[in-house]
C-alpha cells in the first residue's frame, strides 16, 4: 500500500488533488483506493492536509495517515510551519511545489526529491483562482511523474469527470507540463 499525504493551504485545493489521484488509481487498476480530508475550522489560506492510501488489494484501513510513502507540497512555506519531514518515511518521495532547484535541496540523503515549479506553469497556462495560481492539478501531473504510479491517461480521466470539458483540457495543460518539467533525485547513499 503506497499512503500519500498532499500537505497545502486552505483553498489550494489539497482535498480535490487527494480526490482525483484516488480515482486515477482506481481508473490504474487499484483495487484499493482511498481519500480522506483532514481539517477542523481551517480558513483560507491555513495549513492543512488530506490523505490518498493506493494498493493492489481491498484497503480495510481507515485512519489518518501518520507516517507517508509519499509527501506533496503544494506551497513551499508550510516547511517554516508545519514539520513535514516528522510524517514522511526514510527512504519516502517528498514532492515540492517549488522555483528552488533540484540541487538546492539537501535533506541528508533520508528522501527521494522531485521540485517542479507548478505555480510557475498554472500561470504560464493562465490556471488561476481569484489571482492565485491553480497548483493542485499541475502537483497530480509531477506526482505522476516521480511516482510511476498513475498514468496522464488516467490522469486526464478524473480530471474530465470533475471538471468540465473546457476546465479539463485547460488543467490537463498543466498537469503534461508538470510531468514533463518535473525533476527527481534519488536518495542519496
Amino acid at each position: 500500500m503506497y499512503e500519500v499525504i498532499w500537505h497545502g493551504r486552505g483553498g489550494q485545493g489539497v482535498v480535490v488533488a487527494a480526490q482525483m489521484l484516488a480515482e486515477a488509481a482506481y481508473l490504474q487498476e487499484f483495487k484499493g483506493v482511498t481519500s480522506a480530508p483532514t481539517f477542523g475550522p481551517e480558513r483560507r489560506g491555513a495549513p492543512l492536509t488530506a490523505s490518498t492510501r493506493i494498493a493492489q488489494e481491498p484497503i480495510r484501513i481507515f485512519s489518518q495517515i501518520e507516517e507517508a510513502d509519499i509527501a506533496v507540497v503544494l506551497d513551499e512555506s508550510l516547511f517554516k510551519v508545519v514539520d513535514i519531514f516528522s510524517r514522511l518515511r526514510k527512504n519516502g518521495l517528498l514532492l515540492i511545489n517549488t522555483q528552488t532547484p533540484l540541487e538546492k535541496w539537501d535533506e541528508g540523503g533520508e528522501y527521494r526529491i522531485a521540485v517542479v515549479d507548478a505555480a510557475g506553469i498554472a500561470l504560464k497556462h493562465h490556471l488561476s483562482k481569484e489571482g492565485a495560481p491553480v497548483v493542485n492539478t499541475p502537483m497530480l501531473g509531477a506526482f505522476a511523474r516521480a511516482s510511476g504510479l498513475v498514468s496522464l491517461e488516467n490522469i486526464e480521466k478524473a480530471l474530465n469527470h470533475k471538471l468540465s470539458k473546457e476546465q479539463g483540457a485547460r488543467n490537463f495543460a498543466t498537469v503534461k507540463a508538470a510531468y514533463e518539467e518535473t525533476r527527481v533525485r534519488e536518495k542519496k547513499d
